[in-house]
């Protein structure tokens, strides 16, 4: 997990925004996106359970590559 150091702001004595450096900015964007990436893939899978798959060599005889 990444380590995070953000710096608050208040606002009437409560925690209003939190400031990241852009380092870790950008690795919280990335994480956020690797994370919808997995959702994603989970998704696709589950919708596709019950299609046939084939192997590699199957896919090649079916399309008579060598």
């Amino acid at each position: 997990m990444i380590e995070l150091h953000p710096e608050f702001l208040t606002k009437n004595g409560k925690k209003e925004f939190a400031v990241l450096s852009y380092e870790e900015f950008l690795k919280v964007q990335e994480l956020l996106e690797d994370l919808e990436d997995l959702e994603n893939l989970r998704k696709a899978k589950e919708e596709e359970k019950d299609s046939p798959s084939y192997s590699l060599d199957e896919v090649k005889k079916m399309l008579k590559i060598d």
